[in-house]
C-alpha cells in the first residue's frame, strides 16, 4: 500500500478514535456526577441534547490543534501537550455556548471539571498504550542493541529514525552524554545514562553491539577521546556526518558511517568570509590549472558555489578532466564549466587559452609533489613545477589577469629535496614577476592534506586492507596535516584578501607523528597494531626530513583578518639578474636532459638566496640554520 495511504488511514482511524471519545466523556461526566447511579430524565435529555454542539466544537478545536500530526507509535510529551490545550479549549469553547445560550440550565457545576479529566483520559490513554505495546513488540525483535553518544539533537532524529524503521535492524537502549541537564533523563523512551566515561561499563552491561557517535559538532580533541572510549570496547563504533557537512540539517541512519582518520586529524570547522569570497569571485572567469588533482578539484567544487561567469579547469591527465567535468556539471549544471587538456609547460596551448578565454583569477595548482619519486625525476619536476610555473604566471602577467594564486607547500622552506626547492624557485619567481605587474601575484603555502592521491593516507589503508605491514619510514617523523576542503576554503579566503605579494601561511596546527598515524588508521579498520597489523620502520626515504616548517626565520609574519591565515610581508626574491642565470641554468638544463647539471643548479641556488636574505636581515633575525636531515 502507498504511504500516502497508509498516513490518510492512521489519521482516520486516529481521528474517529477521538470523535468517539467525546460522547463517552460527556456521558460518563454525568454518571459520575450522580455517583455511578441512575441519570435523572431531565439531565439525560439536556445532555443528549447539547451532545451534537460538544462533538462538532470538539472535532474542530482537535483538528486546529494538531492532535493528528503525530503517530500514535511515537507518543510523547509534545502530544500530551497538544492534547491537554485541545481539551481545555474545547471544553472552554462549549461552556461559554452553553453558559451564553442558557445560563448553563440543567448542567452540573461539577461537570466541567469531570468532562475535562475523562477526555484526557480517553484521549492520552489509548495513545500511551499503543506506544508503550509497540516498544515492548520492538524490544522482543532481534537487530542490533545500539548505544547512542550525544543526547542531541543529532542522537534524537537517529533513534527516531530506528524506531520508524519497519525492519528494526537496530534497537537504541541507551544515551550517554556529558552535559549534565540531560543525564538521567529521557529521548523516546531511552535513557541518557551518565557521562561518555560510561561508554565502556554500559557497553558490556547492555549487551550493546554498535556505538553511535552522534555529536556532529565534536572538536577533534572530543572525537580522540571518544574513540579511544569506543577502541576499549571491542565494539564497532559508528559517526554521523561532521556539522558542515550536513546539508540539510538531518540525521538519519543512512548517513551513519564508519570513524575516518579525518575526523581525528581534521580540526574544528574554519569560520570564512563567505561573502567576501564571492565577491572576488562572482561573474569572473576563473582558471584552476591542475584541476584534476585532489586540491584543484576541490577547488573547482568551492569556485563552482561563487557562482563564477565561467570556470575553466585545465588539466594534463585525460581521466581526472573527464571526472571532474561530469562532476560539476552534474552538480552545479548552471555554472558554465569549459575543460582544457593541456600540460602548462607546453606554452603555445596555454597561452592560446588565454587569448581565448581571457581569465580574470587563476589558481595554479598544477604541480608534481611526490618526495622520494621526484628525487630520481628531476628534469620532470623543474619543467612542471618551476617552468610550468613561469609560463602560466608569465601568461597571467601578460594578458593583465586580475589575480594569481600559486598553491605552495611547507616543503618549500629549508628544502632538502627536489620537490621543496623547485617550489621555493616557484615561489620566488611568482614574487618577481608580481613586483612589476598591475597582476596581484599571491602565494599560499600549507603542509600535507589528508586523503590527497599519492598521500600517506591512501597508502596505509591499502597496506591495511592487505593485511600490512604498515610501513612508516621513522618513529619520530611528523608532518602538519589538514583536510582537503578546509585546505581549499582557506586558500579562497586567503585569495579574498590578498592585494599582491604576499605569502599566505596556513594554521596548520600541530604536527602530526606519522606513528600515531597509522595506529589509528589500523584501529579504526578494526584490527589491533602489533597483533593483527604490523607497523614496519623502514627508514627516511630520499628527500625526507623529520620534520616540516611552514615559513622561513626571516620572514616578517603578520595577523591577517582571518586568525587561521597568517602573511609574510617581507620580501625574500633575489636580485633580478641571479633569478634570471638560474633560470637559464635550469632551461639548458632541461633542454639537455642533463639531471645532474640541474640538480647542481637547484642546490647551487638555493643557498646563494637564502644567504642574500640572510645578509639583508642580518639586524632583525638570527641566521637560518641548515635544514636537518634524517
Amino acid at each position: 500500500m502507498k504511504p500516502w495511504v497508509d498516513r490518510l488511514r492512521s489519521r482516520t482511524a486516529a481521528f474517529v478514535h477521538d470523535l468517539v471519545t467525546v460522547p463517552v466523556a460527556w456521558l460518563l461526566a454525568y454518571w459520575l456526577r450522580f455517583n455511578l447511579g441512575t441519570i435523572p430524565d431531565p439531565f439525560l435529555e439536556r445532555a443528549v441534547m447539547v451532545l451534537p454542539l460538544v462533538i462538532i466544537v470538539q472535532a474542530a478545536v482537535f483538528w486546529v490543534f494538531g492532535l493528528y500530526r503525530g503517530v500514535w507509535r511515537f507518543a510523547s510529551l509534545p502530544d500530551l501537550t497538544r492534547i491537554t490545550k485541545a481539551v481545555l479549549v474545547g471544553t472552554a469553547l462549549v461552556f461559554f455556548a452553553l453558559f451564553a445560550f442558557n445560563r448553563m440550565q440543567g448542567v452540573p457545576r461539577s461537570l466541567p471539571v469531570l468532562y475535562v479529566v475523562l477526555q484526557l483520559l480517553l484521549l492520552a490513554g489509548p495513545r500511551l498504550l499503543y506506544r508503550r505495546l509497540k516498544d515492548h513488540r520492538f524490544a522482543l525483535r532481534e537487530g542490533k542493541r545500539v548505544l547512542i553518544v550525544g543526547a542531541g539533537r543529532a542522537g534524537e532524529m537517529l533513534v527516531r529514525d530506528m524506531l520508524r524503521d519497519p525492519q528494526q535492524a537496530y534497537i537504541p537502549v541507551a544515551f550517554v552524554d556529558d552535559k549534565l541537564r540531560r543525564q538521567g533523563g529521557e529521548l523516546h523512551g531511552i535513557q541518557v545514562r551518565g557521562s561518555t566515561n560510561r561508554i565502556p561499563e554500559l557497553t558490556k552491561r547492555l549487551a550493546v553491539d554498535l556505538i553511535l557517535l552522534a555529536i556532529p559538532s565534536a572538536s577533534t580533541t572530543q572525537m580522540q577521546q571518544l574513540v579511544d572510549l569506543c577502541e576499549r570496547t571491542g565494539k564497532p563504533f559508528r559517526t554521523v556526518p561532521q556539522l558542515q557537512n550536513l546539508m540539510t540539517g538531518q540525521v538519519s541512519i543512512s548517513q551513519v558511517r564508519p570513524v575516518s582518520i579525518d575526523d581525528l586529524l581534521g580540526r574544528n570547522p574554519v569560520q570564512l568570509d563567505w561573502e567576501g569570497i564571492r565577491r572576488s569571485l562572482v561573474d569572473r572567469v576563473v582558471l584552476v590549472t591542475g584541476g584534476g588533482g585532489s586540491i584543484g578539484a576541490e577547488l573547482c567544487r568551492q569556485i563552482a558555489t561563487a557562482q563564477p561567469h565561467r570556470l575553466l579547469v585545465a588539466d594534463n591527465s585525460e581521466y581526472n578532466l573527464y571526472r571532474v567535468d561530469m562532476e560539476l556539471r552534474s552538480i552545479y549544471p548552471k555554472v558554465e564549466i569549459q575543460c582544457a587538456l593541456l600540460d602548462v609547460t607546453d606554452s603555445a596551448a596555454l597561452r592560446g587559452l588565454f587569448q581565448r578565454e581571457r581569465p580574470q583569477v587563476i589558481f595554479h595548482a598544477a604541480a608534481y609533489k611526490h618526495v622520494p619519486l621526484l628525487e630520481h625525476q628531476v628534469r620532470a619536476a623543474i619543467r612542471n613545477n618551476v617552468l610550468g610555473t613561469q609560463i602560466v604566471a608569465q601568461a597571467a602577467h601578460d594578458f593583465a589577469c586580475e589575480e594569481f594564486v600559486l598553491i605552495s607547500t611547507d616543503k618549500a622552506v629549508h628544502p632538502t629535496n627536489t620537490m621543496g626547492k623547485t617550489k621555493r624557485v616557484a615561489e620566488i619567481l611568482c614574487q618577481a614577476i608580481g613586483e612589476n605587474s598591475h597582476t596581484r601575484f599571491e602565494t599560499v603555502r600549507f603542509g600535507n592534506v589528508l586523503g590527497s592521491a599519492g598521500s600517506v593516507v591512501p597508502l596505509f589503508r591499502s597496506q591495511i586492507e592487505r593485511g600490512g605491514p604498515v610501513t612508516v619510514t621513522h618513529p619520530e617523523i611528523k608532518r602538519f596535516f589538514m583536510t582537503i576542503p578546509e585546505a581549499c576554503h582557506l586558500i579562497m579566503q586567503a585569495a579574498a584578501i590578498g592585494r599582491g605579494g604576499e605569502t599566505f601561511v596556513l594554521d596548520m596546527g600541530e604536527p602530526v607523528k606519522i606513528a600515531y598515524l597509522a595506529d589509528q588508521m589500523i584501529r579504526l579498520s578494526g584490527k589491533r597494531p602489533g597483533e593483527d597489523i604490523e607497523v614496519e620502520y623502514v627508514g627516511l626515504r630520499p628527500g625526507e626530513k623529520l620534520a616540516e616548517e611552514l615559513f622561513y626565520e626571516f620572514e616578517d609574519l603578520a595577523e591577517t583578518a582571518h586568525p587561521k591565515i597568517r602573511v609574510a610581508r617581507r620580501a625574500t626574491t633575489p636580485p633580478p639578474a641571479e633569478l634570471e642565470d638560474g633560470l637559464k641554468a635550469l632551461q639548458a638544463g632541461v633542454h639537455a636532459c642533463d639531471d645532474e647539471a640541474m640538480a647542481a643548479s637547484l642546490s647551487a641556488l638555493m643557498p646563494r638566496w637564502r644567504d642574500a636574505v640572510r645578509g639583508r636581515e642580518s639586524r632583525h633575525a638570527e641566521p637560518v640554520p641548515e635544514a636537518t636531515h634524517g
